[in-house]
């Protein structure tokens, strides 16, 4: 399969045109009005140095579907113990940037460049991206933030300075993602983490035709709050 050379114009080829290794076009920018066109295609950036910003569509993406979140025993017990406050959309550029500074295994630096918090930080002002956060105390300890279309949410990055901050912060948004009427969280690559909460493979093909009945979703725009119940740490 080729793949593209992006121009100004906000036009990406079709998805299920990228080649093996999932990628589809490379050049553009991360204007916040290219990232809404890519997300709402289920296309995804991922910088890397040295090259030319490249577009993915993978041929396999992990996906979790929020009817099909588990809770483990362990992760049960310390959302009983109510030890983090968490909200939504009340500390993105901080999200973002813990994210970057976060060090991830394996990689050398980050991807989230300062185009990349420029990008999302647009996208967030326009009610697209969204941050979940986790507070011990008023001290941030955790949080993650990623895209919504209609009822998916992509999940970008995370961060945890404190033990399981990250994993309640996911799952009470999960909880609220799905009283909203959201189907699934866009995992994009596989992880154990996410594996272990319900996360499946899914063929390129699936998940593009999912993604376009939630693109039929009603959805709330940005920004978003938790339920009461939920804001108070309701557990399950």
């Amino acid at each position: 399969m080729p793949i593209y050379a992006l121009v100004d114009d906000l036009v990406f080829p079709d998805p299920l045109r990228a080649d093996p290794s999932g990628v589809l076009a490379i050049g553009g920018d991360l204007s916040p009005q290219r990232l809404a066109v890519a997300y709402n295609l289920g296309i995804f950036p991922w910088p890397c140095d040295d090259l030319p910003l490249m577009w993915h569509s993978p041929s396999l993406r992990f996906v979790l579907p929020l009817s099909q979140l588990r809770i483990n025993r362990t992760l049960a017990k310390v959302l009983k113990r109510k030890t983090f406050r968490i909200t939504l959309d009340m500390a993105f550029a901080q999200v973002i940037r813990a994210c970057q500074a976060t060090p991830r295994p394996g990689q050398d630096g980050t991807w989230i460049t300062e185009e990349v918090v420029t990008g999302y930080r647009g996208l967030h002002q326009m009610g697209l991206a969204h941050s979940v956060e986790a507070w011990l105390g008023d001290e941030l300890v955790g949080g993650l933030y990623g895209v919504h279309v209609g009822g998916c949410f992509t999940g970008e990055s995370m961060f945890a300075r404190q033990d399981d901050a990250s994993k309640v912060a996911f799952v009470t948004l999960a909880r609220q993602l799905q009283r909203w009427g959201g189907t699934m969280v866009d995992c994009q690559v596989f992880t154990p983490h996410f594996e272990a909460l319900g996360a499946t493979l899914w063929l390129r093909r699936k998940f593009l035709s999912e993604l376009a009945q939630c693109r039929r979703l009603q959805f709330p725009q940005g920004p978003w709050a938790l339920d009461a119940d939920l804001a108070a740490g309701a557990t399950w």
